[in-house]
């Protein structure tokens, strides 16, 4: 059996999953990881056991034997000089979201990789999700018939909400209304997003981190169906990293209704009162079984250097996400519909300061 070796930069919350799924993947040879927090880096050398363990991730890059990369690294402006090292090196690359932080870098690397015929691919997990699989293959099937509507909410609590808006002044849209607009746009290939209307609500983290509580975003495509993704991260603070979906998806012949809001499992103790297990958006390790996407999506990543398969998540698709989320920010500030594909002064406008 063909085995590869795998580099992981960044080894924190995400970074450390993949590096543990890796560890114990039969698909993998070697692994080398890269972490900047050397009592992290200790912490998970001691969990994975890698070849390499080393505070520079160039000194990976040196290593002409790791054949791909996985890229977790934070804060998010980090991304795109990392897979562009990377991509250049001749590696394939797993990449966290977002794919960059303007059209013009998520362009650069899509070429990049597509001209050198590399594996490219962004970290959107709730692909692997069973349950939004399943709306997928409601779709693909024929089951909902032609479809009508989608409405999708997402909300993660306030520690998360801090934790991330505290490194970057990125906005819910982007950071976690991103995930849903990635499944939705997935759901309703090949229709094509021509029309994104936002509104923004600014009451508990803007004074704080400047930033906005939540995102609603209606997104209109080319066939005339309407997707609705609402996105939030300032809940009262719950189990750690606790994020709650819903997802009603309507179509000519059927409906589906989606409780991915993570209140099967309650455990209440007189320490703790009561806490939601298993809710984290990218999942946790339970004993012997991890419980979550992100899991699945790593050796999804795998298989796809190691056989030569087709990444799912192909980077073409996180550009044209980036694109939807940037106009949804535009349409907020601005308060009007913004039309896609956006202009070059849409584009000018909507790019981070």
């Amino acid at each position: 059996m063909k085995r590869i070796n795998v580099g992981i930069i960044g080894t924190g919350w995400c970074g450390g999953i993949r590096a543990n799924t890796c560890a114990n993947s039969a698909l993998v040879d070697e692994l080398h990881i890269a972490e900047i927090n050397q009592q992290r880096l200790d912490e998970v050398t001691k969990q994975t056991g890698p070849k390499t363990a080393t505070t520079d991730y160039k000194e990976l890059l040196a290593n002409d034997a790791i054949d791909a990369f996985m890229i977790s690294a934070t804060p998010e402006v980090t991304h795109f000089p990392m897979a562009l090292d990377c991509l250049k090196a001749g590696k394939h690359v797993f990449l966290e979201k977002p794919i960059s932080l303007t059209l013009k870098e998520a362009d650069e690397l899509v070429d990049l990789a597509r001209d050198n015929n590399l594996k490219f691919t962004i970290g959107y997990s709730q692909r692997f999700n069973p349950k939004f699989a399943f709306v997928k293959k409601s779709l693909n099937d024929g089951t909902l018939g032609e479809p009508v509507s989608a409405l999708i909410s997402r909300h993660i609590s306030r520690n998360l909400g801090n934790k991330i808006s505290g490194r970057i002044k990125l906005s819910p849209a982007a950071m976690e209304a991103t995930h849903d607009l990635d499944f939705a746009l997935w759901c309703m290939e090949p229709a094509k997003p021509i029309r994104v209307y936002a509104q923004a609500v600014n009451k508990v983290m803007r004074p704080t981190h400047g930033v906005e509580d939540c995102m609603w975003i209606i997104v209109t495509m080319d066939d005339g169906t309407v997707l609705t993704v609402g996105a939030g991260w300032i809940m009262p603070p719950a189990y750690p990293n606790f994020s709650t979906t819903t997802i009603e998806f309507v179509g000519s012949k059927g409906a589906l209704m989606i409780d991915d809001s993570h209140k099967d499992v309650m455990l209440t103790t007189m320490d703790g009162g009561i806490v939601h297990p298993m809710s984290t958006m990218p999942g946790e390790q339970v004993e012997h079984v991890f419980a979550g996407p992100m899991h699945a999506e790593t050796i999804h990543f795998l298989e796809a250097v190691t056989y030569d398969r087709p990444v799912m998540v192909t980077p073409e698709q996180a550009r044209k996400v980036m694109e939807v989320y940037m106009a949804a920010d535009l349409s907020a500030e601005r308060n009007e519909p913004v039309p896609l594909p956006m202009n070059a002064r849409d584009i000018s406008e909507a790019a981070p300061v």
